[in-house]
């Protein structure tokens, strides 16, 4: 008689087609991850910018009435708000300088959080846990960022 657990690793079994399955997945490259999740932030942040830009007499309004972050002078917190969210996305959307861009658009995401809207935290907490893959494993392979690093740190 065969033992039951050999029926379920069979190949053509569920299990067997499951365990294919998470064997495939588990073989994708970091690289086709990477880029949906440094367009995903960028979006978020570039759609931002372009909200503030769209009427900037109402994003200083907002930034005087209702975000009121601490220590910042309102005009300057929205200055330096639109300058991040025009920069990062682009640095994100090449690759470039990806950890460092994610490590401030993390800090901007927690400033957002704790000061302007602190129930928002199951948009927030996406945009972090992006941020965060981000942050550890950098922009994958195609990026300026893997370029330079090839041109840069490959032995000759």
């Amino acid at each position: 008689m065969t033992h039951p657990t050999q029926f379920t690793r069979a190949p053509g079994t569920f299990a067997g087609r499951v365990r294919r399955a998470v064997q495939w997945l588990d073989r994708v490259p970091y690289t086709i991850l990477a880029l949906p999740l440094r367009l995903a932030v960028a979006t978020i942040f570039w759609n931002s910018a372009m909200t503030k830009l769209a009427n900037w007499d109402t994003a200083l309004e907002l930034f005087q009435d209702e975000y009121r972050l601490p220590l910042l002078p309102p005009e300057l917190a929205a200055y330096m708000a639109v300058s991040i969210e025009l920069t990062a996305p682009v640095l994100l959307v090449l690759g470039l300088a990806t950890r460092p861009v994610a490590l401030i658009l993390l800090g901007m995401t927690t400033v957002i959080e704790i000061f302007v809207y602190p129930l928002a935290w199951p948009t927030h907490i996406q945009w972090a846990a992006m941020l965060m893959v981000l942050l550890c494993r950098g922009a994958g392979g195609l990026s300026v960022d893997a370029w330079l690093h090839k041109r840069w740190f490959s032995a000759p």
